[in-house]
This record gives C-alpha cells, sequence and structure tokens, in this order.
C-alpha cells in the first residue's frame, strides 16, 4: 500500500489558452482502465478483499480509514490517494462517509505523476 497526494498544493499551475487553474495530475495508461466513483454513507465499508487488478483510490470528500493485510487502519482524508498493488489485500472505511474515485488498471504507475504523502 503506498500513499500519494492530488491536493492543490501538488498541481502546476495551467494558462494555456488563457486558461488559469492548478491541474493535479493523477494517471496515464495505455491499456483498458476502469474508472469509478464510489459513494460510502456513514457506517460504510468496502469490505477486506484481494485487489484483482492495481488499483487507485482518489479521495474526493468525507473521511475514512484503510488497510492493507497489516490490519492497522490509517485514516484518509479529501486529497489522498492510496495504491493497491494486484491481489494485494485491502479494506477501505468510513463512519462519516466518503466519496472517492477508483481507478483499476493493469498500468498504473501513480508515483509517475504524484508525489508520496509524507
Amino acid at each position: 500500500m503506498e500513499f500519494y497526494n492530488f491536493s492543490k498544493d501538488n498541481g502546476k499551475n495551467v494558462s494555456k489558452f488563457n486558461s488559469n487553474f492548478i491541474m493535479s495530475r493523477v494517471i496515464q495508461t495505455n491499456n483498458l482502465t476502469n474508472i469509478g466513483c464510489i459513494h460510502l454513507d456513514e457506517n460504510g465499508i468496502v469490505g477486506y478483499h484481494q485487489a484483482v487488478v492495481p488499483q487507485l483510490l482518489l479521495i474526493l470528500k468525507g473521511e475514512g480509514y484503510v488497510r492493507n493485510e497489516k490490519a492497522k487502519y490509517i485514516k484518509v482524508e479529501p486529497g489522498d490517494a492510496v495504491f493497491w498493488n494486484k491481489d494485494e489485500w485491502h479494506e477501505t472505511k468510513t463512519k462519516v462517509g466518503l466519496t472517492a474515485i477508483v481507478v483499476e488498471s493493469e498500468e498504473l504507475t501513480p508515483s509517475l505523476f504524484m508525489s508520496l504523502k509524507e
């Protein structure tokens, strides 16, 4: 399990085409990629399971806790990104609710675009 940050502070200003915004790059793939949004209500859980392919969880709203085989829960909040390798056991849960984007692909290398969370 690896933790990255895609918050505004880790983005770059874009001014091309008369633009003025911050872009935090997340991922680029050439292979089939599935992207979804999960909505966990209060006390919601994505049960303990093995990742079928590499997975990247991007926290957008709310807060929660994730773990892998080590059974120690680590808090996540908006701007955090959690990466699990294929076959890695993991779980996500929340007390207050959580919204996140999930990216699944055989070809995920978040370290090319995001910095590791300290």
